[in-house]
C-alpha cells in the first residue's frame, strides 16, 4: 500500500510512517503533500483555539462588567486560566500575536452571543464592537468596571 493511499485508510499508521521517513531523510518517498495539508491544519488549528479562548474570556469579561452583583470566584478564575492559557498559547507561537489583534472582532462577536445566553442580556445591550485593547484583554490585574 502506498503512503498516500495509507493516509486516508490509516492516518495514525501514516502519520509514524511519514515521521520516520522525514527522520531518515528519505524525503523524496515522504507523502509531502498530504504533509503539507496536515501542516496548514494544525496552524488552523492554533488560530482557532485563539478564537476560543478570547471569546471565553471577552464573555466573561462582558459578565463581569454588566452583572457585577453576580460576579463569583468561578468567573475571576475562568478569566485568570484564559488570560494564562492565551499567554501560554502566544509564547509557544509568538506570530499568533499578530493573529490575536485581527481576530478580536470576531472573538468579541461570538462572546456577546456566550454572554447574552450565560446572563439573559440582549446582546444588543453589550457594546457592539470590544470596548477594551488586547493590552486590557490579556493583563492579569486588569477586570474591567461594572456598567452603569
Amino acid at each position: 500500500m502506498s503512503i498516500a493511499v495509507e493516509y486516508n485508510k490509516d492516518f495514525h499508521s501514516w502519520l509514524l510512517q511519514n515521521a520516520a521517513l522525514l527522520r531518515e531523510g528519505r524525503f523524496a518517498e515522504a507523502d509531502t503533500e498530504h504533509i503539507a495539508e496536515e501542516l496548514e491544519a494544525m496552524g488552523k488549528k492554533e488560530q482557532r483555539e485563539l478564537i476560543s479562548r478570547l471569546a471565553v474570556l471577552l464573555a466573561h469579561l462582558l459578565k463581569w462588567t454588566f452583572q457585577s452583583v453576580r460576579r463569583t470566584r468561578s468567573w475571576t478564575n475562568t478569566i485568570a486560566a484564559q488570560r494564562l492559557d492565551l499567554l501560554d498559547l502566544l509564547e509557544d507561537s509568538p506570530s499568533l500575536r499578530h493573529e490575536m489583534e485581527k481576530k478580536i472582532a470576531k472573538a468579541y462577536e461570538r462572546s456577546r452571543l456566550m454572554a447574552e445566553n450565560e446572563t439573559g442580556i440582549d446582546k444588543n445591550a453589550f457594546p457592539a464592537e470590544c470596548p477594551l485593547s488586547l493590552e486590557q484583554i490579556l493583563d492579569k490585574d486588569f477586570y474591567p468596571d461594572s456598567h452603569v
